[in-house]
């Protein structure tokens, strides 16, 4: 009986202990996404919350800055954010950020949406890539579509259905105020504190309509950092890095070939256009962009042979212009080269590479000077009178020839040929 009246109680405290220390250990997973949404942001997402769910963290916290992005790479954020078995929490913050186009579709597929007070979103009209004008038909396909895509996971979340859909119909946009008591958001909190605070003790409904209450007050907050590969890959999903890799690659085998076994230039050359073919495979890429690229090199390649006085080389950097800022087809203008970016590059380019032509093409046309090539048409001396062998004095040194005419001691002659060791020669004053 004192066994069972000792070990009854202490039983009870191992139970609430064991349902205790989940929560006392439990954390919130920090994902960073400060950059526009292409497919290594969908790959950081998504792996974050794979980790979320192997190490049993309480919640994951998303937090976003983006002017938008790719729609392919948002389905797959969003599909596995209503995927997670974990709460995700999508806040947007710190103040003067902005989740705007494809970031407000992620701000409305979280299980909790908030934003920090002086940041926006919305303008998630659909745009086509480049930002063409669409026909009547083509505008309400996609329209209808992307709406629809909106509706399916707004309303089940319970917020207001048809102001978010006037996002995508009328590129509206909302400040923080204007979102929350519009009910696109359920929170407006000016820290992740002030957030756990607001959100403690209140229910949160998944999207696999499980509910459950958060208490995230006082939990530590581990941030998720991007590995070093995806870092470097996001770097180069910038377009105007992926047009410049392109265009120093381009340029660094274009010296390769006019010297070749100079191994360094091809090196290069190879190493930056696999690169930018990475990068352009990702994005949007325009292929008729490459076309106009390769056609600036040879205007500029026809400019050193024919001289034209930089009237192809200029249709060359008007070229190259055009094809870095058509290269990449983005639907919003962070996701294109920018003009700068072209100019600054297509000018020194077309510069660098007519003045590596023109000196390619001058040492092409120089005669040989060294070897037995090099002789032929050289001045010399007759030494000894030619009739017709006899001795020449030519570069310093005496040879054997032989004249096709008669040449006295002391007059010039010009080489012809040279057969061996034996100079065959005229006198200066014959035509060859």
């Amino acid at each position: 009986m004192k066994f069972y009246s000792f070990w009854r109680p202490a039983a009870a405290v191992v139970v609430v202990l064991s349902a205790l220390l989940p929560i006392a250990r439990g954390q919130v997973l920090k994902l960073s996404v400060d950059d526009t949404i292409h497919p290594i942001t969908a790959e950081y997402i998504g792996r974050g919350l794979d980790q979320a769910v192997r190490e049993k963290d309480s919640a994951v916290l998303i937090e976003l800055n983006t002017p938008g992005g790719l729609l392919d790479s948002t389905h797959d954020i969003i599909q596995k954010i209503l995927a997670s078995p974990l709460p995700v929490i999508v806040y947007v913050a710190p103040s003067g950020r902005r989740a705007a186009s494809a970031g407000f579709f992620i701000l409305e597929s979280a299980d909790v949406a908030a934003m920090a007070p002086g940041t926006n979103t919305g303008a998630a009209h659909p745009v086509t890539l480049g930002g063409g004008k669409m026909d009547d038909v083509m505008k309400e396909k996609i329209e209808n579509d992307t709406a629809a895509f909106m509706r399916s996971f707004v309303s089940k979340r319970g917020r207001n259905v048809e102001v978010a859909e006037s996002a995508v119909r009328q590129s509206k946009s909302f400040t923080d105020q204007e979102a929350l008591t519009q009910k696109l958001i359920d929170y407006d909190a000016s820290s992740e504190e002030d957030l756990f605070h607001q959100m403690t003790g209140k229910p949160v409904k998944l999207f696999n309509g499980n509910t459950i209450t958060l208490n995230l007050a006082g939990q530590s907050v581990r941030l998720f950092p991007m590995t070093v590969k995806q870092r470097i890959l996001a770097y180069m999903m910038d377009p105007n890095v992926a047009f410049i890799l392109l265009a120093v690659g381009a340029l660094a085998l274009y010296a390769e070939f006019n010297h070749p076994g100079a191994v360094v230039p091809g090196t290069v050359g190879v190493v930056f256009i696999l690169l930018a073919v990475f990068a352009l495979n990702l994005l949007p890429t325009r292929f008729a962009a490459i076309g106009l690229i390769v056609a600036a090199f040879v205007l500029f390649t026809l400019e050193a042979k024919f001289m034209t006085h930089g009237v192809l080389a200029l249709g060359g950097i008007v070229t190259l212009t055009l094809g870095g800022l058509l290269l990449v087809d983005a639907p919003i203008p962070e996701m294109r080269v920018h003009l700068t970016t072209a100019l600054a590059v297509s000018l020194p380019l077309g510069l660098i590479t007519v003045f590596l032509m023109s000196i390619a093409f001058k040492a092409r046309a120089n005669k040989v000077v060294t070897g037995a090539q090099g002789m032929i048409g050289q001045i010399g001396t007759a030494q000894t009178q030619l009739a017709p062998g006899g001795k020449v004095f030519l570069h310093g040194e005496i040879w054997d020839a032989v004249s096709s005419a008669a040449v006295p001691a002391g007059q010039s002659v010009v080489v012809r040929a040279l057969d061996g060791f034996l100079l065959k020669v005229e006198p200066v004053s014959s035509k060859p």
